[in-house]
């Protein structure tokens, strides 16, 4: 095993456990934490938990984030230098209907882990920001880049995570540990989240129900499948910016896609066309994302190596299983 336990929090989540298994596969030891909530089947969470806890140097922790004074003592206790920071309350529609549940996972869980690497020496502090801090812009240029203006969040969820950048680089200055922020964009694959586009439309295709295509169909994602955004967040981790900077990345596959295009590539994969019903801009959407991933690239020599049809294809397959099994 090397060195001290990694701490990675929403261990849980899609994000989380391939990120967990990754550090794992190359012998480090981690501690994962997770508050196993029920925003979408918690039977996905434990069992995503349960191909983690059967492995060496692995430890689960069942914990709110938001819990202040428990992460300081864990992280105190473990002895944790380097923390990757992924829980948070996802979703922009579910953010109109439940905006506490964001400030307490995504506001104070953030400020908690801030405060536990300030007390315990953490030498970097990797943390999910998300591309929607962008806001609602055109489709064009080169995609958006990270000093791009970020001042006109389109939903609650944007603007927690907007708010935890500015802490970060608040944190970051007062007191001197260096931190990485990664803006995702649409991340999908095996594991994934149920109430993302890609996953709800292949349960509803395959049972005959039809699904909802909103924006008519004219928006475009910048679909990222989870290998290339786990390659990316680790690289990131083993390049810590110098002491009392903070960075902010994108990670996604710089190659938006029309919706209209992924639900074609994703009948094909599962051999079934759609009923679609189509529908306006939900609040809160927004028409286009687009990452510049020069900046990663020059740190890290990030190159997304999935395409979105084998990206799909090999979803559709894993799905197929989960739900048989």
């Amino acid at each position: 095993m090397m060195g001290a336990p990694i701490l990675v929090t929403g261990a849980a989540g899609f994000i989380g456990m391939h990120v967990a298994e990754r550090l794992l596969d190359r012998g480090e030891q981690v501690i994962g934490v997770d508050v196993f909530n029920d925003y979408y089947d918690p039977r996905l969470k434990a069992a995503r938990a349960a191909r983690l806890e059967g492995r060496d140097g692995f430890r689960m922790v069942r914990a709110d984030i938001a819990d202040h004074e428990q992460m300081r003592a864990l992280v105190a206790d473990a002895g944790v230098k380097r923390i990757v920071h992924l829980a948070a309350q996802a979703g922009v529609r579910y953010s109109l209907e439940n905006p506490f549940a964001y400030e307490r996972s995504n506001l104070a869980g953030h400020l908690s882990m801030l405060e536990a690497a300030r007390h315990n020496g953490v030498t970097h502090l990797v943390y999910a920001s998300s591309s929607s801090v962008y806001g609602d812009r055109p489709l064009e240029g080169s995609g958006f880049r990270e000093d791009d203006p970020t001042v006109q969040p389109v939903s609650l969820y944007a603007a927690t995570k907007r708010s935890c950048e500015l802490m970060s680089q608040s944190y970051a200055k007062l007191y001197g540990f260096p931190q990485s922020g990664l803006r995702f964009f649409t991340v999908y694959g095996p594991w994934g989240r149920p109430d993302m586009a890609y996953f709800s439309f292949t349960q509803k295709i395959v049972r005959g129900d039809a699904i909802e295509v909103y924006g008519e169909g004219r928006m475009a994602r910048d679909f990222t499948y989870i290998d290339d955004i786990v390659d990316g967040v680790v690289a990131v981790l083993d390049h810590p910016p110098a002491q009392g900077v903070h960075e902010v990345y994108n990670i996604g596959d710089s190659q938006p896609v029309g919706l209209m295009d992924m639900i074609s590539t994703l009948e094909t994969a599962l051999g079934v066309e759609a009923k679609k019903v189509m529908r306006p801009m939900q609040p809160g959407d927004v028409t286009a994302t687009y990452a510049d991933i020069s900046k990663l690239n020059a740190l890290t020599g990030y190159q997304p190596k999935v395409p979105l049809k084998a990206g799909l294809e090999t979803f559709v397959a894993w799905w197929r299983q989960y739900e048989n099994g």
